[in-house]
């Protein structure tokens, strides 16, 4: 009986190691990601030769439906760049070994340098290079805020919109930089 058990927690354990192994796949595929600017590049997590560190309080893996969870306190770091949220699912494609989106849900931040973005939800979007932060969606850079219910970024576009909150409304502050910093 004890073998078992002990040859169940082996094959659990098993599982996580091959879902967390096509996270990795994910993070190392799509080198087109790595060359684009703007709000994706500046928020990190873009790059596919830096690892990607993760932290959580439990980790689990589903073969059966593709995806590995993140749960509690998760941290993810990559560069300068740091992801925070409750929750962080992957999913990915175990045939074409690469990752279809990560959902990060709950207080999310994401930070790098002086930017900062906040929201109860974010999305990449692996096939579309697509990111999609909401719920509240505040990104800052430096003294300039940019606030609406919904943030879309098309990476390969280089786009984005920005969709109002409960008003209906997007809020933009953009502070002019002085002459000092400009010559600098």
């Amino acid at each position: 009986m004890e073998r078992g058990k002990e040859g169940m927690k082996m094959a659990k354990g098993v599982g996580v190691l091959c879902a967390l192994f096509f996270l990795i796949l994910f993070v190392t595929s799509g080198e087109t990601q790595e060359k684009k600017a703007g709000f994706a590049k500046g928020f990190g997590f873009t790059s596919t030769r830096s690892p990607i560190e993760i932290t959580s309080d439990s980790v689990e893996g589903d073969q059966k439906q593709n995806r590995v969870t993140f749960k509690g306190n998760v941290v993810a770091k990559q560069e300068e760049a740091t992801l925070y949220a409750n929750t962080v699912v992957v999913h990915y494609d175990s045939e074409m070994k690469k990752m279809k989106e990560i959902i990060a849900t709950g207080n999310v931040r994401i930070t790098q340098l002086d930017r900062r973005a906040t929201g109860q939800k974010v999305t990449f979007y692996q096939s579309e290079n697509k990111i999609v932060l909401e719920g509240e969606a505040v990104i800052r850079e430096g003294d300039n805020v940019l606030r609406g219910e919904r943030v879309v970024y098309l990476v390969d576009e280089e786009r984005s919109y920005v969709e109002g909150g409960k008003g209906g409304r997007v809020t933009t502050t953009i502070t002019p930089s002085s002459r000092e910093e400009k010559k600098k």
